[in-house]
C-alpha cells in the first residue's frame, strides 16, 4: 500500500511503500509515549525504508532515546533514529540500522486513510503512564513487554498483507 504522510506544519511530507499498513500495534513505553502519544501510547507502521522519498529533509529532525540499564543504571542511546519535524515538533517515523530494511512510521503522520484492524495489540504495558486506561476491545491482546510476533507476522497471520 502506497502511504503518504506529513507533519503539521507541512514543512515535511513523505511517502512509503507499506505491506503492513494496519494500525494496530499500540506502544505504551515511555519513549513512545513522551515523543508521539498524546493519548498515552503512539503507533507505529511497518514500512519498506527503501522506498521512503521525504521532501522537506532540511527540517527533519533526529532523537535517539536515552536509555537505562536496569543492571547497572547506565545511560545509552538507542540505535533507533526518531525522525520528527524541526519545526511543529510531528513524530514522523522511526529507522534502527540494526534492521535497515525496515520503517515505522507513526499512524498520527499518515495522511493516506488506513485500514481499521480487526483487533489490536496493547504492548509495553508494564511501562503505561499511571493515569492511562487502555481502552481494550474483544480480540485485544496485551503484552507487559513486547508481542511474540511482530508487525510482519501480526498481518501475514490474519491475511491482512497489502
Amino acid at each position: 500500500m502506497h502511504l503518504e504522510g506529513s507533519c503539521h506544519c507541512g514543512a515535511v511530507r513523505f511517502a512509503v511503500e507499506s505491506r503492513h499498513p494496519f494500525p494496530f500495534n499500540l506502544c505504551y513505553c515511555s519513549i513512545c509515549r513522551k515523543t508521539a502519544g498524546g493519548g498515552g501510547f503512539a503507533i507505529n507502521l511497518g514500512a519498506d525504508a527503501t522506498t521512503l522519498e521525504v521532501e522537506g529533509t532540511e527540517h527533519v529532525r533526529t532523537y535517539r532515546a536515552r536509555m537505562r540499564d536496569p543492571d547497572t543504571g547506565d545511560e545509552t542511546r538507542s540505535s533507533g533514529e526518531r525522525k520528527f519535524c524541526g519545526e511543529c515538533g510531528s513524530a514522523l517515523w522511526l529507522w534502527d540500522p540494526n534492521w535497515p530494511e525496515l520503517l515505522h512510521p507513526h499512524a498520527s503522520a499518515i495522511d493516506t486513510p488506513l485500514p481499521i484492524p480487526p483487533e489490536r495489540t496493547h504492548l509495553m504495558l508494564g511501562s503505561k503512564a499511571l493515569w492511562v486506561e487502555p481502552c481494550l476491545r474483544g480480540a485485544d491482546q496485551t503484552c507487559e513487554d513486547y508481542p511474540q510476533e511482530s508487525i510482519a507476522e501480526w498481518h501475514q497471520q490474519r491475511g491482512l498483507e497489502q
